[in-house]
């Protein structure tokens, strides 16, 4: 079992750290905004949004933003409390990553940061359960080998599609049109680096603009629905939870005021 100690949102263009983190414990960082550098044992390393930097304990480490480069990194604190079977956390080095099913860690780090910070009941159980799983993701892409450099253009240009497209009905013969390559190998692939088939890549792309529609508009819960390409209110409602945890009418009340 691994256990999150700390959990910090770096946010900001004046961040500086130096430091080593005490033995067995492990710092884990994933940049999602912007471009900031690292030097850890002597070794320089540019990070930008996509990619992760996992630290062992007693390696020493100092990062810091880029000037006028604003930039915000997910930064969790972690130790194992026992033999897990996880080789990346049995290295003695650091490990620089940029995974491929990187929008599936951003999602499940966040939560990690919401559960640290809102501490409801069990939320250190459902932190472990968490971040148990964002390692088994970055473990699984290891375990598979380099993603070639050319298979992340591909798999690239399939999100930006989708980004342009998700209200709509997103298939894989448009996907393997968009990258020159036949349906199934388009599916294949991208499924392999995000681990996330297409329709879930889509319903994840609607519910971050339904969770900013339902706090910063004055839309109706069936307005938003219709907007991003449910026609039934109720299966909306029902992928909303699912993803999000609860229903969407629980938003309502975070809205700004009417003037």
């Amino acid at each position: 079992m691994v256990t999150p100690l700390e959990v910090v949102h770096i946010n900001g263009v004046g961040w500086y750290e130096e430091t080593a983190q005490p033995q067995g414990i492990w710092r884990l960082s994933l940049v999602t905004y912007g471009k900031c550098v690292y030097w850890v044992n002597g070794d320089k390393q540019i990070m930008q949004k996509g990619e992760l930097l996992l630290i062992p304990g007693g390696v020493p480490y100092y990062g810091k933003s880029i000037p006028t480069v604003t930039h915000t990194q997910i930064v969790i604190l972690l130790k194992q409390d026992e033999a897990g079977g996880l080789p990346a956390l049995e290295q003695h080095h650091a490990l620089w990553h940029r995974p491929g099913c990187y929008e599936l860690l951003h999602q499940r780090m966040k939560s990690i940061q919401q559960q640290w910070e809102e501490r409801p009941s069990y939320y250190v159980m459902m932190s472990q359960a968490l971040l148990m799983e964002v390692l088994i993701y970055i473990n699984r892409e290891l375990d598979r080998g380099v993603i070639s450099p050319e298979k992340h253009r591909y798999v690239e240009r399939m999100k930006r599609y989708i980004e342009q497209h998700y209200r709509e009905k997103v298939t894989k013969e448009e996907l393997g049109d968009e990258i020159g390559k036949s349906p199934n190998y388009a599916a294949a692939l991208f499924k392999s680096i995000t681990n996330q088939t297409i329709s879930q890549y889509v319903h994840d792309q609607r519910m971050k603009r339904a969770l900013y529609l339902l706090t910063e508009s004055q839309l109706s819960i069936q307005e938003i629905a219709e907007f991003l390409g449910y026609r039934d209110l109720s299966y909306f409602y029902r992928v909303f939870k699912r993803l999000m945890g609860s229903p969407p009418s629980d938003l309502l009340q975070e809205r700004p005021p009417v003037v």
